[in-house]
């Protein structure tokens, strides 16, 4: 009988159970989307393959459990027929989480689906000393939580002011959450103090008079993670213009942690091991 390779099984979307020979399968879930046909064929396979019911994951995936081992390439083939793959698991990126955004969310700031799929098509499995997470929220709402992750990323607005246009309501100043705006109604002025803007965009979407106009950017959080240890992203570097800047970073933080993280060593760990400093050096060149 040949000898299971379970590293590589797992590698591939496979997890050991407890129970001999059967394993619970992980899905590529991208932003935490997936097609109803796709879902329906998760049903079917569950219900022929696993035990009749899937897991929903606490990063917006789902894992089919009690496949057995000899199934394993038929349900490869059955996911395959809708456009589903096994997912990721060891170290290296697992599946990009994200909020619904700005397509979807009035709050949001990002097209964090697209997003999602584009760092989901570059980086997707990429072999990394420990498991590296991302997750994108299209706000500082923060439902993904970005600063839970190894990389962490927000919808982010920059505000420009346009006074020929400004009724001077004060409409601005009253949902400003940092108080980074104050406006006098009687002597028409605005005072606008953007060391206090936490790039929330609420002043640009709330203005009846359109007299803010904000710039979408990229809010970024380094670090973050939630396991046997907890800790919370850092924010490194200011608001990041455009997204080709953004995958910049991207890519420098990945090449960062293979060059000086240890097999087995998360990025936050990494991070406090060598120096914060170290990181930002490098990313402020960019």
């Amino acid at each position: 009988m040949a000898q299971v390779d379970y590293q590589e099984l797992k590698k591939g979307g496979f997890m050991k159970q407890v129970q001999k020979s059967r394993f619970s399968l992980r899905l590529r879930i991208v932003g935490g989307q997936i097609q109803a046909d796709q879902l329906q064929k998760v049903s079917e396979i569950a219900q022929k393959y696993g035990h009749g019911y899937i897991h929903m994951t606490s990063r917006q995936g789902i894992e089919i459990p009690f496949i057995k081992l000899e199934d394993i390439n038929a349900v490869k083939e059955e996911l395959s027929k809708v456009g589903l793959q096994p997912g990721a698991c060891g170290p290296r990126v697992r599946t990009v989480t994200a909020c619904q955004g700005e397509a979807i969310c009035p709050s949001g700031l990002i097209d964090t689906t697209a997003f999602a799929r584009e760092l989901d098509s570059k980086y997707f499995a990429l072999d990394l000393p420990h498991k590296f997470k991302f997750g994108i929220t299209g706000c500082l709402n923060n439902c993904l939580k970005a600063e839970e992750n190894d990389l962490g990323i927000k919808g982010g607005m920059k505000p420009v002011w346009q006074e020929e246009q400004c009724s001077f309501c004060g409409l601005c100043a009253a949902v400003c959450p940092t108080k980074a705006v104050a406006v006098k109604k009687n002597e028409k002025i605005l005072r606008f103090h953007e060391k206090d803007c936490i790039y929330c965009g609420k002043c640009v979407k709330s203005c009846p008079a359109e007299a803010w106009q904000g710039q979408s950017g990229f809010l970024v959080y380094f670090g973050g993670m939630f396991g046997n240890r907890i800790a919370t992203g850092q924010q490194l570097i200011p608001i990041i213009f455009p997204k080709d800047n953004l995958l910049k970073v991207i890519d420098t933080t990945l090449e960062f942690f293979k060059k000086h993280g240890n097999q087995g060593e998360r990025f936050r760990n990494t991070l406090d091991r060598v120096g914060w400093e170290l990181l930002q050096k490098e990313l402020e060149v960019i």
